[in-house]
């Protein structure tokens, strides 16, 4: 016993140290498991007691009156009344109640109230729009609209009159003889406001104008010159967001406007204008005016109205595009057949070619010829401003010599392709009996994370964009035309006596910028007569390296055709600025020594981004149907649309997204898909006569053709998925001669090109030395007929001063001299070439590699 009692006395007074793991293991498991209990057991106790002393107060107030009539003697007639009247109060506030959560819920969903109160079918004409009618804002504009067109006279006599001077001397006596806006208003046929996926701090309203106007516009110019305008139509999506809203008066910041889409314009011409009525020019002067209406108001530009102070106006005006779609053109099957021969007795085939527009954006794919299951594989790119609200609109049709016919057609919400990311189905076409379309439409996001720049493309695809804003310069030279080109061309100097002459009494400079990235250029709007000139236009280019391409700009007078200054800006340097972004003043080489030009550069990756999990993958619920500007296209007169410059019915096949078309990969593609029709592998003629041009033929890379926001839709940019080892190649001599101030060209002989026909071709040498790309900055050869190795061995030469040979390209290009009406190829192939300076005076010889976008190459052969 003492034993035991010392060891349990040993045990228990022993140091914690001395307390083995298990133990003290058990101790702290004993603790916790307290604790735990203790606090449940609080945690159900006191909701417990709460609901048993509710439970008590409200049994008290049930019994406690009946107590009370018993205790005070009185009738249980006051019994019966008192829960006669508590019913009526219960059963009131009910429905009360009742009537208020039928309310809001009716005010969430409209459409699932209606639905399940009538338990029967609704019949087919009972549909829910998400575009509203809105007769009351039509009273309101009827009953305004005296009103404003009274401001409109005013403001064409205050504004657009005087620009219209300024603009031209032989327009110094213009003015509007006339101004009546008519009593007819234009109409609102439906309104749309967009809730989702818009910034909590702005309303996105589309307004569909439709405007069928009795107005008169006549103008004079001397008094002699007499034209006009009675009546017009105008029918467009207007879009307007109201942004940024703010806690002051009127709640909102700013009020932009502009057109989604072109809008569809047709005018009655009268005076010396009725000559524009004429077949052709009405579509070529409405054209015009369609042109002029979208450098303000279609998309990108915007006109952007403050309502308050302290509003960014540019980045309203200006804002970043929502991103870019890649758009991949595959193949089409089961097309109609449009050809036919002997007086229509034999049902031929057709010569598919197809038409893709995202705004103002054009692309044009290669004519496939004899083929109702054609194959493009071509890829293009473009900007897309606003999503969801703008579409991509493709179609098809059949190349003629007079009219080419429709072959269908179909529209896409890019705001659903922003949601899936990748779509990539079979599209029916629209307003044909039958043929379908595949395209995959990839969403690129703009991010300003380089870890997330892709690290491979597709040649000619792009990983990055350039936003350049510009806004103003200042402090510009009025005339630099014998510092900066050091020229003497007695023609120039002639041409500049006769300008002066006319210019006495204003010799300040009309200015326009140039600006090019790789090979992309663009140019601004022309300000006229001011040294310091505000353009405040934005324009967009595609990147394609971002750490070996630069920004060059020059600032061009349009009357002394001299460079009033010039900047060059290496992209990399955006790179190390923050959040991609420069925004400054940049001073102007070649110029005056305080010439300043404000310039905003913002570079953005492209990316892929995974799909939101939550979003349901719409596929072919993308699809739209047709605007009525499609639609008319079937029965009106569809012009003869020039075949493509680089595109041939002699193309291999590529897969897509593969640099090299496997057949085995081929195959397995189209077993996957089994309503797919295997199309027919056209072989060129020069390459028949090969037992290895199949192979060649899988050799194929796929060439990107790409756009900017500002181009011009009238001009066509094809993309081809052409295989270049069999553009072959050309031979030129370039050196500088001091003596005679000019560059020499030497165009030796070409090799190896592309037959367009069983005879050959009949190519000939286009030379341009860029920027200069006018008439008689032309270049040409001789016509070598029937041959695919011409030799030519001519000379040319360009007056420049050898300062200015940094700054210039050879623009070199191998066409075919075809015939009028003929659907034979035009361009053979080009090249674009920068002219070193250490080898400009001994002079150079070299092949280059004829390209399809003129891309410049390393030279095959140094002679």
């Amino acid at each position: 016993m003492p034993a035991a009692a010392d060891a349990g006395e040993s045990k228990r007074f022993r140091p914690r140290e001395s307390i083995s793991f298990s133990e003290r293991r058990a101790s702290v498991s004993s603790e916790v498991v307290y604790n735990e209990l203790r606090e449940s057991s609080g945690d159900t106790l006191v909701p417990g007691l709460m609901d048993l002393l509710a439970q008590f107060a409200k049994a008290f107030s049930y019994l406690f009156p009946v107590y009370l009539t018993g205790y005070f003697g009185l009738s249980l007639t006051w019994i019966a009344f008192g829960l006669i009247l508590w019913i009526w109060w219960k059963r009131n506030r009910g429905w009360k109640f009742a009537r208020w959560q039928t309310a809001l819920q009716f005010l969430e969903d409209e459409k699932f109230v209606i639905t399940n109160e009538i338990k029967q079918d609704l019949p087919a004409w009972v549909h829910f729009p998400d575009i509203e009618r809105v007769e009351w804002l039509n009273k309101i504009v009827k009953q305004a609209w005296p009103y404003f067109g009274m401001y409109l006279e005013k403001f064409f006599k205050d504004n657009i009159e005087p620009s219209i001077c300024r603009s031209n001397v032989c327009l110094k006596t213009f003015n509007f003889a006339k101004l009546n806006f008519g009593e007819k208003p234009p109409r609102i046929s439906g309104v749309k406001v967009y809730t989702d996926q818009v910034d909590k701090r702005q309303v996105i309203i589309d307004l569909q104008i439709s405007y069928v106007g009795d107005c008169e516009i006549n103008v004079e110019v001397k008094k002699v010159c007499k034209a006009g305008l009675k009546g017009m139509q105008l029918h467009g999506t207007l879009r307007v967001i109201l942004e940024p809203l703010s806690n002051q008066m009127p709640l909102v910041g700013a009020v932009t406007l502009f057109f989604i889409r072109r809008p569809v314009l047709e005018i009655n011409w009268t005076g010396l204008t009725n000559l524009l009525d004429i077949p052709g020019f009405n579509e070529l002067s409405d054209t015009k005016i369609i042109d002029t209406i979208a450098s303000y108001m279609v998309l990108p530009n915007r006109f952007t109205c403050p309502l308050i102070n302290g509003v960014n106006v540019s980045q309203l005006r200006f804002p970043l595009p929502h991103g870019v779609v890649r758009i991949y053109l595959n193949k089409a099957a089961d097309l109609i057949s449009k050809d036919t021969y002997l007086m229509g007795m034999v049902q031929g085939k057709s010569d598919p070619y197809a038409l893709i527009r995202v705004g103002t954006q054009t692309f044009r794919s290669k004519t496939i010829k004899v083929n109702l299951n054609p194959e493009w594989y071509e890829i293009y790119e473009a900007v897309v401003h606003e999503a969801p609200g703008q579409d991509l609109e493709l179609e098809l049709f059949d190349e003629d010599p007079d009219k080419d016919d429709f072959l269908g057609s179909l529209v896409i919400d890019l705001g659903e392709v922003m949601k899936d990311r990748v779509v990539e189905e079979w599209f029916p076409l629209n307003d044909v009996e039958h043929g379908k379309v595949q395209l995959k439409l990839e969403w690129l996001s703009l991010v300003t994370d380089l870890e997330r720049e892709p690290k491979k493309t597709l040649p000619g695809q792009s990983n990055a964009i350039l936003v350049v804003y510009l806004d103003s310069a200042c402090h510009l030279p009025r005339n630099q035309f014998e510092f900066t080109n050091n020229e003497s061309s007695v023609k120039k100097k002639n041409k500049l006596n006769y300008i002066k002459s006319i210019k006495k009494a204003n010799s300040e400079p009309s200015c326009s910028v140039q600006l090019v990235v790789g090979n992309s250029m663009q140019e601004s709007k022309i300000c006229y007569n001011t040294s310091s000139p505000i353009w405040e236009q934005a324009f967009v280019f595609f990147i394609k390296n971002v750490h070996s391409e630069q920004l060059s700009l020059e600032i061009k007078d349009k009357d002394w055709e001299c460079a009033l200054g010039i900047l060059t800006i290496p992209l990399y340097q955006l790179l190390k600025a923050s959040n991609l972004t420069l925004d400054q003043r940049f001073p102007l080489e070649h110029s005056g020594p305080n010439s300043l030009v404000k310039l905003k550069m913002v570079l953005r990756i492209l990316t892929t981004e995974e799909p939101d999990p939550d979003s349901v993958n719409t596929g072919l619920n993308a699809l739209k149907k047709g605007p009525i500007s499609i639609k008319k296209k079937k029965t009106g007169s569809q012009p003869n649309t020039p075949p493509p410059t680089l595109g041939s019915p002699d193309v291999p096949e590529t897969c897509g997204n593969s640099t090299v078309c496997d057949p085995m990969e081929k195959e397995e593609r189209l077993s996957k898909d089994g309503d797919e029709i295997k199309s027919e592998l056209p072989i060129s003629p020069t390459q028949s006569s090969s037992s290895d041009a199949l192979k060649d033929m899988t050799r194929t890379t796929v060439e990107s053709s790409l756009t900017i926001s500002n181009l011009d839709p009238q001009q066509l940019t094809n993309g081809v998925a052409l295989n270049e080892e069999s553009l072959g190649k050309i031979q030129l001599t370039v050196r500088y001669s001091t003596a005679r101030h000019s560059l020499i060209v030497i165009v030796h002989c070409c090799r190896s090109l592309i037959s367009c026909s069983n005879d050959g071709s009949d190519p000939y040498v286009r030379l341009y030395l860029l920027p200069d790309k006018s008439w008689s900055g032309r270049r040409r050869t001789h016509v070598k007929k029937k041959t695919v190795d011409p030799q030519y061995d001519e000379k040319f030469e360009f007056t420049v001063s050898i300062g200015e040979i940094p700054k210039r390209k050879l623009d070199i290009a191998v066409k075919n001299n075809r015939s009028f009406g003929s659907h034979e190829r035009k361009e053979l192939g080009k090249v674009l070439i920068d002219i070193p300076n250490d080898k400009l005076t001994p002079g150079f010889t070299e092949w280059y590699k004829l390209t399809n976008d003129g891309l410049p190459r390393t030279a095959t052969e140094n002679l």
